[in-house]
């Protein structure tokens, strides 16, 4: 999309600061004194020096002291000619060095307190966007993710979040205080010389010509960056999931190609992207030294001919230098802001995503299941322009029955089960529970009514205990033994290291398929809703495990209302009702031996055995 307006981006930027006002506002105003600081240090050698190498009479009368500049340089005249008078040159010399220093630390003070201020700032910045865009994907529905790379998602939460880090903190040193140094030693050496300070005009204004034109390809240039290191993440993500799919097909040679062209990729443009970015400091230093040498040559003839004394032109020197590193550090500024708002950019894509799964908001509660589950002349399709995944479904669920779905990969029996809980919701068409359409409740407690075991066995890298009383709260150790008892799970887990404190790894890697599932059952038992999905909870196991899980998920279905998903016989031929499903419609429906007797589609899959 089109880049915002500066100021619009800008805006945009600044709202992180908002919860931060307090810090940002003391760092605003060190900056202002050291800005102030670093200004007056330049004008109050000036004179001292007067005095110091005779270019002036000696101040004998004592001026009146009011609130004022010239007051304030006349006072101090009459001060360093009184002390010149009474004591020494060299002690003189002395009180000036002693008064140089205390300026300069003054303004290396307020300097270090500006940086003080802003550390918790930077940090909570971060803190604050990543906490947003975990809670945003959190939020999203499944279809979102579906559509993203999951490396690219992670670029987004690490790397743009330092960006926008980087950013906001140089456009807070450069918007609020080198303006103030810029303009306070430019309106000094206008004061000085007005000739001499044409030069510096050509110089800033031949400078913003230069950096503007190369900084409008750096927003682009930084945005393709960040999307190649999401590709990148993408690639190592993928290649840590299937290491044994890898290495099982000698694939490492391909997997290594594939990440070396997108790392050679992510090279380039960074380096293309560093080389514009790095150009501006020695392009400002350059045009500085040129102009200094003009400058050199201008007002060094200017004090010959006695136009301008030569503390006059030391000072205006000095005034330049001042306003030559703020405009480098300006327009260093500008690129990470350019830098900062591709940035804000990708995150933002993520945080103004449509939640499609929205709950209204006078929300039903739902803290019993009653009656039934009816599906009502259900449609349901990713897109528009797509071919539907589901066709007219019409079904009911009464309370208490376990209903299995079978057909081939494909037929939409996995969807069907997903709209119960809302992961997605229905093009056309109702869900609806004891009589009310799910739209009209609360998604936490609709979900709460629902255990979920599904054919991956969905584990987290913590201990065994964690992951079964995983979302749960106020839960007694002795529920959770009750629980992996009835999931055949309890002896396992007493026979492993650390019994439920193991460890059990990335995705529960340290633990057998069968051992995973039945861990994830336990987390559904322990969950005890009165209704139940299981979705394909045995076809990736072997028989033994098999035998084990299902004898857990017989436990579990009791008295409980089941929507089982399956490619086994074992697993349905006691349903109360089996749905047999091919592209996205109902075509038989009734039990097992009614079926059989039929002899049509289920008879088919039962002798092929592809449920």
């Amino acid at each position: 999309h089109s880049p915002l307006p500066f100021f619009s981006m800008l805006r945009k930027l600044l709202r992180y600061l908002q919860p931060y006002r307090r810090n940002v506002i003391l760092n605003i105003i060190c900056n202002v004194f050291m800005a102030l600081f670093t200004i007056v240090s330049i004008p109050a050698i000036i004179p001292f020096l007067q005095i110091l190498f005779d270019i002036e009479a000696p101040v004998i009368q004592k001026p009146d002291l009011y609130w004022s500049a010239v007051s304030i340089i006349e006072y101090s005249k009459y001060w360093f000619s009184n002390l010149m008078h009474t004591e020494s040159k060299e002690i003189a010399l002395a009180y000036i060095c002693i008064f140089i220093v205390l300026l300069f630390l003054l303004k290396n003070v307020f300097r270090y307190l500006s940086l003080f201020f802003m550390a918790p700032v930077r940090n909570g910045i971060v803190r604050d966007v990543r906490q947003q865009l975990f809670n945003k994907m959190m939020a999203l529905p499944l279809s979102y993710f579906s559509e993203e790379k999951k490396g690219d998602l992670m670029s987004r939460i690490t790397t743009d979040v330092m960006e926008i880090e980087w950013s906001i903190l140089n456009v807070l040193e450069a918007f609020f205080r080198e303006p103030l140094i810029m303009f306070g030693c430019l309106g000094l050496m206008i004061y000085l010389s007005p000739a001499l300070t044409m030069f510096v005009f050509v110089l800033i204004i031949f400078t913003a010509i230069i950096i503007g034109g190369i900084g409008k390809t750096l927003k682009k240039k930084s945005s393709t960056v960040q999307e190649k290191l999401g590709s990148l993440v993408s690639i190592v993500e993928e290649g840590l999931s299937g290491l044994r799919i890898i290495k099982g097909f000698n694939a490492e040679k391909y997997q290594e190609e594939k990440f070396q062209k997108e790392n050679n990729d992510y090279k380039r443009t960074l380096t293309h992207l560093l080389w514009r970015r790095d150009l501006s400091s020695p392009l400002t230093e350059f045009l500085g030294i040129a102009v200094v040498s003009i400058l050199l040559w201008y007002g060094s003839r200017q004090v010959f001919s006695g136009e301008l004394g030569a503390e006059s032109f030391f000072a205006f020197l000095m005034a330049f230098y001042y306003v030559i590193d703020p405009a480098k550090s300006f327009s260093k500024a500008y690129y990470n802001f350019q830098k900062g708002a591709a940035a804000v950019d990708r995150v933002d894509h993520i945080l103004n995503a449509e939640e499609t799964i929205k709950e209204k908001k006078n929300a039903l509660s739902i803290k019993k299941f009653n009656h039934s589950i009816e599906y009502r002349d259900v449609n349901f399709f990713y897109r528009k322009d797509e071919k539907k995944i589901l066709n007219n479904i019409n079904l009911i669920i009464p309370k208490g029955k376990i209903i299995a779905l079978v057909g081939a990969s494909g037929a939409g029996k996995s969807t069907l089960a997903d709209l119960l809980p809302r992961f997605y919701d229905v093009s056309s068409g109702e869900v609806i529970i004891d009589g009310r359409n799910i739209k009209e409740l609360k998604i936490k407690d609709l979900r709460h009514l629902m255990g979920i075991v599904s054919q991956e066995a969905i584990l987290f890298n913590d201990t065994i205990y964690n992951n079964i009383v995983f979302g749960l709260k106020n839960i007694s150790k002795e529920q959770v033994i009750e629980a992996t008892k009835i999931a055949n799970a309890h002896d396992f887990i007493l026979n492993t290291e650390n019994g439920y404190e193991t460890n059990i790894g990335d995705r529960g890697n340290k633990l057998s398929g069968g051992q995973r599932q039945r861990i994830t059952i336990a987390r559904a038992v322990l969950k005890n809703p009165p209704i139940l999905i299981l979705d394909e909870a045995t076809s990736a196991l072997d028989s033994e495990s098999e035998k084990l899980v299902q004898q857990s998920l017989t436990q579990l279905m009791k008295n409980r209302t089941s929507i089982v998903i399956a490619h086994r016989l074992s697993t349905i031929q006691h349903a109360d009702e089996i749905i047999v499903m091919q592209d996205g419609t109902i075509i038989e429906r009734g039990r097992h031996e009614i079926l059989l007797g039929q002899k049509g589609a289920y008879q088919k899959l039962v002798e092929l055995q592809t449920f």
